[in-house]
């Protein structure tokens, strides 16, 4: 089979610095993630199992080579000890799983946080790619590519229209649900090449170096999850996440998500100690304009000027929507678009993405959980923990 990965740099950056933070501060724990697929697939993804497995134990082969972990080590917020880590560090097969039940594809990857962690982007992508391999690459790519030259149109259309206070900045978030490598390789050259001004990065750490684009990402919920299994007050869970991302970055990586259990109780804890330290805040749930508006009240209301700041949206985005984002904000703060599935797996009729997760569900033994601002993408099955939780955050069921 042709392996779907062939670098442990094809991941996306955050994984690697939240990797840093949990290695260095909480070794120890120990974790489940859970894939999911949220939608109805073409077929049953179950018929993908002996390819999923073949490309798992591929993956479990893989080691950093001394090149890529000399680009890791370059980047100035990566410490020697954790190169010295990924030195050594390989995939265990034994940690991970994946069976059929019907025709659903179950994968669960358990055991220590800091090996099992790296699974997730990567069996999304293994899912991904091996899902669209059974279908016409002729017609998707050449759908693709039409579709692409639009966007990049779109993009330098901005050229004519008039400029607002702050610049657009396009990113590349759209690994995990891409079509295939070679094609995000193909999306993310273009925009780079096409539209200079605009597209600004790739959360892909390989297409970063291998590109010479600047590599995005800070955290995902994961991260601030880890914490409510911690042993700190299940009320003070995000601010200890926030408190450690701080301590060990010192100013670098300083987008905070907000929507862990949502955006209402994340402000309630972002004071302005924590405004001041972290340049800025991401979306990831609930409407946008919204969140936006609650996040420029809450630097108002602390006497923080948000142009000095950065909201950074990466929710289902597709262009049209980051350039009505864009219009509505681009005169009161910093912006960042980044664009997942729209941009890495647009490929025309008869192409429809499956929309997967890999998930953190339980950490030391106990269940995890998000309570996101949009409702079908919390992942819990322990209905009692996710009652406390509302319970706690006073978050509305």
């Amino acid at each position: 089979m042709n392996p779907v990965i062939t670098s442990l740099l094809d991941t996306d950056l955050y994984k690697f610095t939240m990797w840093q933070a949990l290695l260095h501060r909480h070794p120890q724990t120990q974790s489940e993630y859970r894939f999911v697929c949220r939608n109805t697939s073409a077929y049953p993804l179950a018929e993908l199992l002996p390819e999923v497995n073949a490309a798992l134990d591929h993956l479990c082969t893989l080691r950093f080579t001394p090149d890529e972990l000399a680009y890791v080590g370059g980047l100035r917020y990566i410490k020697s000890d954790f190169v010295d880590f990924l030195r050594i560090f390989q995939f265990q097969r034994s940690f991970i799983r994946a069976w059929a039940e019907g025709d659903q594809l179950h994968i669960v990857a358990q055991g220590p946080q800091v090996h099992v962690m790296g699974f997730e982007i990567f069996v999304l992508a293994i899912v991904n790619e091996l899902y669209f391999r059974r279908f016409d690459t002729t017609a998707a790519l050449a759908s693709g590519r039409e579709r692409l030259a639009a966007k990049v149109q779109q993009l330098q259309a901005l050229a004519q229209q008039a400029t607002l206070r702050h610049p657009f900045e396009l990113f590349d978030f759209g690994l995990r649900r891409r079509y295939s490598g070679a094609w995000q390789h193909e999306v993310v050259q273009t925009f780079a090449r096409e539209a200079p001004q605009w597209f600004k990065g790739t959360s892909n750490v390989l297409l970063a170096r291998d590109l010479n684009l600047v590599p995005i990402g800070t955290m995902a919920h994961e991260y601030l999850q880890t914490y409510q299994a911690l042993g700190v007050r299940l009320r003070d869970f995000q601010k200890a996440a926030l408190e450690d991302w701080v301590q060990e970055y010192r100013g670098d990586l300083g987008i905070a998500l907000t929507d862990t259990v949502g955006m209402d109780a994340f402000l309630a804890d972002f004071d302005l100690y924590f405004a001041k330290l972290f340049d800025g805040l991401r979306h990831d749930s609930g409407d946008p304009v919204a969140w936006g508006e609650k996040a420029l009240a809450h630097y108002a209301r602390l006497r923080i000027d948000a142009n000095t700041k950065r909201l950074v949206f990466s929710d289902g985005l597709d262009l049209e929507r980051a350039l009505m984002l864009y219009r509505h904000f681009g005169d009161r703060t910093q912006l960042g678009f980044g664009i997942g599935t729209n941009l890495t797996n647009d490929m025309g009729p008869g192409h429809k993405p499956i929309n997967i997760v890999m998930k953190l569900v339980r950490a030391n033994g106990q269940p995890v959980a998000k309570l996101s601002d949009t409702p079908g993408k919390t992942l819990c099955d322990d209905e009692t923990y996710l009652a406390y939780l509302r319970q706690v955050f006073n978050v509305a069921n």
